[in-house]
């Protein structure tokens, strides 16, 4: 097992926001009378929410709507308590610092945007870990699409034989694979989501340490 390159995903990997993400999105749709009941949320997990309207919708789907309505989604989460500061999952920190001291390459790859991005990685001080970092904003197709990784892997100067992608979600697993590379998952302790795609199944950050021998 040989890797030069690691690229982990965000949301589930480095920071705990799926859980505090799904209560506001919860809420928001509560207050707008929209039902959710009929989404199958498992297979949604890592993708934007502009790629989740036809979903939310169904029927009465129309572009403007949807735009209207997650322009007016991020204003909701902008006012709800999001605590970014306390969603750092324990052992990140400790894991990319050992990371960056080796001669592996470290990259960032996400479905977030480049505003959530900044966010998390200013408020816990991790942009200086990351030689690459790759948004799926700037790509008109999103996970399981591997636009994000694809990106990520050529800035990165990386085959994707000798890349290792940190991934948890269902469509960001399929995505890492499309773009050839060796998936770990952090196992999904919440949600039960099929990650059956991945190669390997890890419990938390520091046992990937542990594989690639940098404990």
């Amino acid at each position: 097992m040989s890797f030069n390159t690691i690229i982990f995903d965000m949301d589930g990997v480095l920071i705990d926001t799926e859980y505090h993400y799904a209560q506001v999105f919860d809420a928001f749709f509560d207050k707008k009378g929209i039902p959710l009941a009929h989404l199958n949320r498992r297979e949604l997990l890592g993708r934007p929410l502009r790629d989740l309207w036809p979903f939310i919708l169904g029927e009465d789907f129309d572009k403007k709507d949807a735009a209207r309505l997650q322009k007016e989604f991020f204003t909701y989460k902008k006012s709800s308590h999001f605590p970014i500061e306390e969603m750092l999952f324990p052992d990140v920190k400790v894991v990319l610092q050992r990371l960056s001291e080796t001669k592996l390459k470290i990259g960032l790859a996400t479905s977030s945007s480049h505003d959530e991005i900044a966010e998390v990685l200013d408020t816990h001080n991790l942009r200086k870990y990351f030689e690459v970092i790759s948004s799926g904003e700037d790509f008109p197709e999103s996970k399981p699409h591997p636009a994000v990784y694809l990106s990520a892997m050529k800035q990165l100067n990386a085959r994707a034989s000798d890349v290792l992608v940190i991934e948890d979600s269902p469509n960001g697993i399929a995505a890492g694979k499309a773009a050839g590379a060796t998936v770990w998952a952090i196992r999904d302790q919440r949600f039960d989501s099929d990650q059956s795609q991945a190669d390997r199944h890890v419990e938390h950050l520091t046992e990937v340490l542990e594989i690639l021998g940098f404990s």
